[in-house]
């Protein structure tokens, strides 16, 4: 039974005081303590009235996020970004992201030497293999990343009868077949999508204008996340935090598009979000992954490894999943091989 009497103005403080502690950054404090203030200017019948009409955003210090937590307050039910942050309020994040990487049997985001990675299919595959791992997704690049060394469809279709022999070998390691596959600037894939098909997982991810317009980049999001062949949306803003040492790229910030909608048309076509491990990338932001958190998506938790040690970068990932409240059972790597390919289907 829920309770009537919930307090928004004490939930957004509890939300703020759960961020403080959490050391996240100073502004999104800050808009959970001002909403406070603004809700508790309001006489309890405006309030009710502003709720019920949606218009709790026309007020200064409220946002898409704050109006929806006192919404959910005022009906009585714990805000979903109180109950995420309370789920791990008392468990330190090393713990809980230690937690996290047991459960994963696999990885869904990795390359080898035929595109940009620096390391054999088979190497990439016992390096899994000794980690603990029961799969590795392949996801080398697909042809219109040049400078990747972008599989075209027919080496793509060789790699399929390469790896169905190491599979032979390998038993009961699995290499599961995938494409880390462009986002053309129209939304659609760049593969034939008749090998797509034929692919246990998809990786759909931006490569280029990473700078366009908000309302392009959603268009073109949108679009991919349509498309029946893509089961996860890869590193989703685009952004290096720290640039890459080994190729002299400097930092790069995200792209911008509707986070709610890119979201919400995951959750509805599911399609996972992945959390990108790289220590560059870290994608999606925190603020961000919360935010698809609360939309219902599943995840990837992925390292987007281009060489055998990188494999091991998943801890970077489940820390930050494990924060942010991502349900371990939502996380598709979690699974077995075989739940994870029903799934694809």
């Amino acid at each position: 039974m829920t309770d009537t009497r919930r307090d928004p103005v004490a939930d957004l403080r509890r939300i703020a005081f759960l961020l403080e502690r959490a050391h996240e950054a100073t502004y999104r404090v800050r808009a959970f303590r001002s909403a406070a203030a603004a809700v508790e200017k309001l006489d309890e019948n405006e309030l009710h009235e502003r709720a019920e009409a949606g218009t709790l955003k026309k007020l200064q210090g409220i946002g898409d996020v704050t109006a929806r937590c006192v919404a959910e307050s005022l009906n009585g039910e714990e805000p979903v970004y109180l109950r995420r942050l309370e789920a791990t309020a008392g468990t330190s994040v090393d713990e809980a992201g230690n937690a996290l990487r047991a459960l994963l049997k696999g990885d869904c985001h990795a390359h080898s030497d035929w595109s940009d990675g620096g390391s054999p299919i088979r190497e990439m595959a016992e390096a899994a293999r000794s980690i603990g791992h029961d799969y590795l997704v392949l996801t080398d690049h697909s042809p219109r990343l040049t400078v990747a060394n972008g599989l075209s469809p027919e080496r793509l279709r060789q790699q399929l009868d390469v790896v169905a022999e190491l599979n032979a070998e390998l038993a009961p390691f699995r290499i599961l077949t995938g494409i880390e596959v462009d986002i053309n600037e129209d939304g659609t894939l760049d593969q034939e999508p008749s090998l797509l098909e034929r692919l246990d997982v998809v990786v759909a991810s931006v490569h280029s204008k990473l700078r366009a317009p908000k309302d392009v980049m959603t268009k073109r999001m949108l679009r991919a996340i349509e498309d029946p062949n893509t089961d996860v949306l890869g590193h989703c803003t685009g952004r290096l935090v720290t640039g890459r040492e080994s190729t002299g790229q400097g930092k790069r910030p995200e792209s911008e598009f509707d986070a709610d909608a890119v979201f919400a048309a995951c959750a509805e076509r599911g399609v996972a979000v992945e959390i990108n491990s790289r220590p560059e990338r870290l994608d999606p932001p925190k603020r961000l992954l919360r935010l698809a958190v609360e939309a219902g998506c599943h995840f990837a938790i992925d390292t987007d490894a281009h060489a055998p040690g990188q494999l091991d970068w998943q801890p970077y990932g489940c820390a930050r999943a494990a924060l942010c409240g991502v349900d371990p059972a939502m996380v598709i790597n979690t699974w077995s091989a075989d739940d994870l390919i029903a799934w694809t289907r």
